[in-house]
Order: C-alpha cells, then structure tokens, then sequence
C-alpha cells in the first residue's frame, strides 16, 4: 500500500469517526431539529422575531439604557485595570524571576483564576457579595487575572535579560533593573494584551447581568424575562453600539500606543 493511498484512509476514517460521534451526539440528547419546522413553530418564531424589531426609544428607556451602559463600560474597565495590576504582581513570581518556589505556586494560581469561567465566579461572588456591579467587577477581574498573568509571564520569559543583567551588573537593584531594563521592551506586549482583554470584557460584562451582575446584560435578563421583547431589543442595540465603541478605541489606541 503507497503512502498516499495511506493517507487517504486516514483522512476518510477521520471524517467518518467525525460524522458518527455527530450522529451519536443527537441521539444522545434527543435534539429534534425537525420539530423546529412543525406545526405552527415556524409562525411563532417569526412573531417572536417580528417582535425585536420595534425596539423601544422611549426617554425613560433610553435613560435606563444610558445608566446601564455606563455601569457596563465601568465594569469592564475597572475589572481589567484590577487584573492587569494583579497579572502584572504574579507574573514576576510565574516568569521565574523569584525562585522555583514562587514560580510553581503562582503558575498554580494563575491556572486555577483561569480555568473558573467569568460566569461561573459571577454565580460565586453574587453569593457572597450580592447583587450588583461589584460581582460583575470582581468576577472579571479573577478570570481576567489568570489570563493576563499567564500571558504577562510568557511575554516576561521571552524577553531578553541583557539590559536588565547590565543594570544589576552596574549597582541597580532589582526593581531598577525591572523597572528599566525589562518593563520597556516588554511594555507594547502587555499594553496589547490588556487592550485586547478589556475589548472582551466589554462583551462579557453584558452578559454577567444574566446571573444578576448589573450593567446591561441584567436589563436584557429582565426584559426577556417579562417578555418585553421592545425593551429588550434596545438593550440589544446599546450592547452593540457599545461594544463597537469600545473595540474602536481599542484598535486607536493599539495603533497609536502600540504599534507607534
């Protein structure tokens, strides 16, 4: 048998073990796409549909919606700023810089933030700190803080020694020598890496309000609750508008902050 005729087999035995588990997997959960499609299903999704798209402008909504975007927005930022500056302390310790000790136990507590998602340390934090803005922030900022300090910590290995070696070498300590000769040439990366993050926390805070984080994404949660589909569409819209908002300023800012 030639290796290419070989390769073929593989490939086709892979498409098939795809196509099965695919198979497996609707019988297993029982999904019944054809009852999508029967009886009267088809006219009440497209009422249902029909129903978003006479969103809801009213003053006293858009102030609402006004309110919560900026709960939203504030959220997001201040929940990145708090796992940037946490990221940054336990990258140091995760790049090695302090000891094998340190490094393996904060690589452990860096896996640990990340591994829990936003929504899930949401649902932890509203049972402790109730509802409202601050489990949104703190959920954020624990998950967001296993992510950029794990980055953080790869961005730091990666990074050349001399400048800082030469410092110490000079008679710097060793907060000059990181200060100095380390935090400058891996300064664009972590600003990089921060934007971004704060561009998907904006996304994820509109979502958090759905286990009674604030900002937007509790507005839509009540909305679609009372079957308030107007309302709810226009919350909708402000997350959109919001979301793009923040992602043009990200990409400004990386341009101009970053790539400058």
């Amino acid at each position: 048998m030639n290796p290419p005729l070989s390769r073929r087999l593989v490939n086709l035995g892979l498409l098939l073990s795809v196509a099965a588990a695919v198979l497996a997997s609707f019988a297993y959960l029982g999904i019944d796409l054809a009852g999508l499609f029967a009886g009267d299903s088809p006219s009440q999704m497209a009422s249902y549909a029909g129903a978003f798209l006479r969103p809801d402008f009213t003053a006293a909504h858009l102030r609402a919606i006004g309110s919560g975007a900026i709960e939203t927005l504030a959220m997001s930022a201040l929940g990145t700023l708090l796992a940037v500056l946490l990221g940054l302390l336990l990258a140091l310790p995760a790049a090695g810089r302090l000891g094998w000790l340190a490094h393996g136990g904060a690589r452990l507590l860096l896996n640990a933030l990340r591994a829990v998602p936003e929504l899930v340390w949401a649902a932890l934090v509203v049972l402790a700190a109730g509802l409202g803005p601050n489990a949104g922030t703190l959920a954020l900022a624990l998950h967001t803080t296993g992510v950029l300090g794990r980055l953080f910590a790869e961005a730091l290995e990666n990074t050349p020694k001399t400048a800082a070696e030469a410092i110490r070498l000079g008679g710097g300590g060793a907060l000059v020598a990181f200060c100095y000769g380390t935090l400058p040439a891996v300064w664009p990366q972590l600003l990089a890496y921060s934007l971004y993050r704060w561009e998907n926390n904006i996304r994820m805070a509109s979502v958090l309000g759905f286990v009674g984080a604030g900002g937007l994404g509790q507005m839509l949660y009540v909305h679609l609750s009372l079957f308030q589909e107007a309302r709810a569409a226009s919350v909708i819209l402000a997350m959109l508008v919001l979301v793009l908002g923040v992602d043009a300023l990200s990409t400004w800012a990386r341009q101009r902050w970053v790539s400058g």
